[in-house]
């Protein structure tokens, strides 16, 4: 009886090889696809820098909030976004304030790994932003960020929550920066 299980196993692992091992023929009319704008190119070509950003910024998960912090002994949330990009050569100002006015403004439907994302601060009902951090992934229309938050530390957090929605105030990308440099 192992042997007949052992022999059925071995026949569909081997059948189930060769179908992975099938290439489907492409039969779609290549001319409907749409090309890459040179700004979009531009952008895409950028993509490694953003990574190390992104991927530096995760190095330091849970380093605790401080007020005014800049180090790793504590951020807060502008201190931290400005510590993440003066590492690849970019000065941001020690303000979210400040950091609402550096780069281009982005619809949240354009937004892009490496964008800074900007909230109201403690109170929903402010005009002024008072918050900031940087957008890691976007799936969709989830929008999922890094930040130093004053209840935690650094951690991500999404957009699509609802704390985070009643707050936002807009993107700002600074992609352009980092080329530059």
């Amino acid at each position: 009886m192992t042997k007949k299980v052992l022999l059925a196993v071995v026949y569909f692992a081997s059948f189930g090889i060769l179908k992975a091992q099938t290439v489907p023929t492409v039969t779609q009319d290549l001319t409907d696809v749409p090309t890459v704008t040179s700004a979009e190119e531009s952008f895409y070509n950028q993509i490694p820098l953003v990574k190390n950003v992104i991927s530096f910024a995760k190095d330091h998960l849970s380093i605790r909030y401080r007020s005014g912090g800049t180090t790793t002994r504590g951020f807060d949330c502008s201190g931290f976004t400005r510590f993440c990009y003066n590492k690849f050569g970019i000065s941001l100002p020690h303000s979210s304030a400040a950091q609402g006015n550096v780069g281009k403004p982005v619809d949240k439907e354009s937004a892009q790994p490496g964008d800074l994302i900007l909230f109201k601060g403690h109170s929903a009902s402010g005009k002024r932003i008072g918050h900031v951090g940087l957008i890691t992934e976007v799936v969709g229309d989830r929008i999922k960020f890094i930040h130093s938050a004053w209840n935690g530390g650094v951690r991500y957090d999404y957009l699509h929550a609802g704390y985070y929605q009643r707050r936002f105030m807009g993107i700002r990308r600074v992609v352009h920066l980092l080329a530059e440099k």
